[in-house]
């Protein structure tokens, strides 16, 4: 069986060299290179640790790379200030792509329907691709059925740029979809001592979000109820936890088309 040629963007960051690693171990996988704006020219086995005859050093230029490795799948964990370019990028070369970085809008996967359309390559962006906050957010659209009020609290380390994380925002969107129309929140005036106490307001859904030392990715979805709340809670204690998760979508792009948004998409739940 040939080995998936997998491109890594973001590759020096947290995420990124949990990826490269993880690539590198398995056998059905081969690290085709590695690029960041950071340790330019730096060999990434190195980078990891990792004793190997081979090198792989990383490049700063996406497209260049990409026109001059083979290359099956790109994998981009970068920031929401460049994704959007090196989608259109990749797409643009006929290459698959799976996409961890956070920050779409409604708008942006528009833009991306259209290209993967265009360029006929699929393409999965997923918010959260630990299997347990992919639960975590069916249960909290099961829940939305029988509870009016919801609230949303998410936690991440203090080097995520964008709030709130992409999980609550779409885990609020599941739930907004998920309640019938005669019982959606209503607004309700507060009084905010501090503006923003409330957090910020998805169709009646409130969300709030903390940035500190020493967190991962964790997030809360309380829900209340006449003499009752209900709290569902995922936490990710590390980052080998996204793993599985990307491991389940390089093995089945290949099956796939068009923009494929949320992991659940492809997990039989």
């Amino acid at each position: 069986m040939d080995k998936k040629n997998i491109v890594v963007s973001g590759a020096a960051g947290r995420m990124g060299k949990t990826i490269c690693k993880m690539i590198i171990k398995e056998d059905n996988y081969s690290l085709a290179a590695a690029i960041d704006v950071l340790n330019i020219n730096k060999d990434i086995f190195n980078l990891l640790g990792i004793n190997s005859s081979r090198q792989v050093l990383i490049k700063k230029n996406l497209k260049n790379v990409i026109e001059n490795v083979t290359v099956d799948l790109v994998i981009d964990f970068t920031n929401p200030e460049v994704v959007m370019k090196n989608i259109e990028t990749v797409l643009a070369k006929k290459v698959k792509m799976i996409v961890g970085t956070t920050g779409f809008d409604q708008s942006d996967l528009k833009k991306v329907k259209k290209m993967s359309e265009k360029y006929e390559v699929p393409i999965m962006i997923a918010p959260n691709f630990a299997l347990g906050a992919v639960l975590m957010m069916e249960f909290s659209k099961k829940a939305a059925k029988f509870f009016e009020q919801s609230e949303i609290i998410e936690l991440h380390h203090d080097k995520k740029i964008d709030a709130p994380s992409g999980t609550a925002v779409k885990t609020a969107e599941m739930i907004s979809e998920s309640r019938s129309k005669n019982n959606k929140e209503r607004d309700q005036d507060f009084l905010e001592k501090l503006k923003g106490a409330r957090g910020a307001d998805y169709e009646g859904v409130h969300v709030h979000s903390v940035r500190l030392q020493g967190l991962v990715a964790h997030q809360e979805v309380i829900f209340g109820g006449e003499g009752q709340t209900l709290k569902i809670r995922h936490d990710s204690i590390n980052r080998e936890s996204f793993m599985p998760g990307i491991k389940l979508a390089i093995d089945k792009i290949d099956n796939l088309e068009g923009l494929i948004y949320g992991l659940e998409k492809i997990m039989d739940i």
